[in-house]
Parts: structure tokens; sequence; C-alpha cells
């Protein structure tokens, strides 16, 4: 019966995942991969997750930066493929911009730690989310999901699906977002 149980487990969360890509896919107002902007900013909901090292970790702690609220799981594809891209936006654009990776995997960092040591992802910082209480939160209809919210903790868009963070437009997007930097910073 186990068995059993595990393979209707993973023909739902198999069927749930191409259902959300195809909802995605086929909402016109959805560019898989590029930043939608908002027509008006709203304020972020109020969340905290868990970080790697057990210390609880938030959006309000990144107040006066530009964050890129990335919703994320270790088995979900895109995700992988654009997990460093992320770390290498997060180098390139520097002390005004913070990714914060949230991990919606239900194993936590038992998960998460090997994952990120694989590939070497060391600049992200990584919140747990193993209820998935940021999905829900947040309405994402698959991931990956990001957000970027600005220095005052205002949704300023989102992307659906896997993107090229670090690419040459999207760092050009990011940049104008961004918080002056003022000297001595």
């Amino acid at each position: 019966m186990t068995g059993c149980r595990i393979i209707v487990a993973i023909l739902i969360l198999v069927a749930s995942t191409v259902g959300a890509a195809a909802q995605l896919s086929s909402d016109p107002d959805i560019k898989i991969g590029e930043f939608i902007p908002v027509a008006t900013p709203q304020p972020a909901p109020e969340m905290s997750f868990d970080g790697l090292d057990g210390k609880p970790v938030s959006l309000a702690d990144f107040k006066g930066k530009l964050v890129v609220l990335n919703l994320w799981a270790t088995w979900c594809q895109p995700c992988l493929k654009e997990m460093p891209s992320l770390e290498k936006l997060e180098a390139r654009l520097g002390p005004g911009l913070v990714v914060l990776a949230v991990s919606e995997d239900r194993g936590g960092a038992e998960v998460v730690k090997p994952f990120l040591a694989k590939f070497d992802l060391d600049k992200l910082t990584i919140g747990l989310d193993p209820k998935s209480t940021a999905i829900h939160a947040l309405r994402a209809r698959g991931l990956p999901t990001s957000l970027v919210v600005d220095p005052d903790g205002k949704v300023l868009g989102k992307v659906e699906g896997g993107a090229e963070w670090d690419s040459d437009q999207m760092v050009a997007v990011l940049t104008k977002l961004m918080p002056p930097v003022s000297p001595g910073r």
C-alpha cells in the first residue's frame, strides 16, 4: 500500500506542475521568465522564514535594498536552471540588491544544504518554507515564482517561471529599480 501512495503522490505532483505550467503559458498577461511590473505597487506581505542557521529571516530585514524574493525547490527543474543566475545577479549588483531564495522543500535544511553545496551557491540568502506558507500568501501559481520588492517593502512586479537573472536585459531592468548608492557606501 505504501508504494501505491507514493506513486499517487508523484502523479499528483507531476499533474499539478504540468497544470501550473499550462495555466501560465495560456495566460496572455504572463510572459514566462520575464519581469512583469505591477500597475500600482502594494506592500509585500510580512513574511518570516527560518534561515539555514535556524535564525529567522524576513523581508523586513532588507529594508533599504531591492529584494528579489524567489520561491524555489530542489526538485523543480526550472528552479535548478535559474539558481546560478540568481547567484551571479547578486554578485553583479552588489550591496543594493539581495536575493532571498525561499526553499519550498518539505525536507528543509536537510535537503537544501547539500543542494547549495553541490552547486556552490553561497551568496544567496536562503529561507526555508517547508509548509509552503509563502506560496499560499503570494498566490504563486507554480515554481519558480519571484517578486521584486522595492527598498520600502512594496512589490514592484514579478517573474513567473525560470528566468535568466544575470542577463543584460534583466540587470538593466533591476538596476533602474535599485536605490541610489550614496558616497561612502
